[in-house]
């Protein structure tokens, strides 16, 4: 893992890229790389039912918990600036992430995959996949992975296990406490539940010694077996 120094993770709302990136990028911090979590998009931010006051606030809490989690997950953290009703062309998202992951010497992307029940998710697979896919024909070495995100399952392989300690997973979910949906002040989804145990599944399927993470290769950009 040594040689990558330099780690983004791209979700398409808030603390989907720390779901998806967090445990590996965890483990990449501890190394000296540099960990960036992208944020898309920020969530219900153009409610037609909300003031431009609530709006306001409602953006403020949202960018400080994307602060707080990045900050506890040992990394920093960008808006694009995006809503969900103003999302870019296709074109126009891959080329930005294209400049970015370049301008950054990016050596690792984690997205989501494609299989996703939201829109904003497959939007964000099919322009970062796109922008790594051209860099990789231009020469570059970048590296792509699609973290597991419940939301996401649709066609999901696991086909790489990483092992965490008992302290990365208490740190990976200490950062996702930052959020109030994680804390179930949103809605009542039960995510730490949901991914406790995930990561007893991964860990007997892949006969790990304990809590495991998985992640799935791009099978339209990597054509060599190694």
């Amino acid at each position: 893992m040594s040689e990558i120094r330099r780690v983004v993770s791209v979700g398409a709302h808030s603390m989907d890229a720390e779901i998806l990136g967090g445990p590996i990028m965890l483990k990449y911090a501890a190394q000296g790389a540099h960990c960036t979590y992208i944020h898309v998009t920020q969530g219900r931010l153009e409610d037609p039912d909300a003031t431009e006051e609530a709006k306001s606030e409602y953006l403020r809490v949202l960018l400080d918990q994307n602060k707080l989690a990045a900050e506890r997950l040992n990394g920093d953290t960008i808006w694009l600036g995006y809503v969900s009703s103003q999302m870019p062309s296709l074109d126009e998202f891959a080329t930005r992430m294209e400049h970015y992951f370049e301008e950054e010497q990016v050596d690792l992307v984690i997205t989501h995959w494609r299989g996703s029940m939201h829109p904003r998710h497959i939007n964000t697979y099919d322009a970062v996949t796109t922008a790594v896919k051209r860099l990789r024909e231009k020469g570059s070495a970048i590296k792509l992975v699609y973290g597991e995100n419940f939301e996401d399952l649709v066609g999901f392989i696991p086909q790489a296990y990483f092992k965490l300690d008992s302290k990365e997973v208490e740190n990976w979910f200490e950062g996702l406490r930052a959020y109030s949906v994680f804390k179930g002040e949103i809605n009542d989804f039960p995510y730490k539940d949901y991914y406790s145990t995930m990561g007893k599944v991964r860990q007997i399927e892949s006969n790990n010694s304990g809590y495991t993470v998985a992640y799935m290769y791009p099978s339209l950009i990597e054509h060599k077996i190694w």
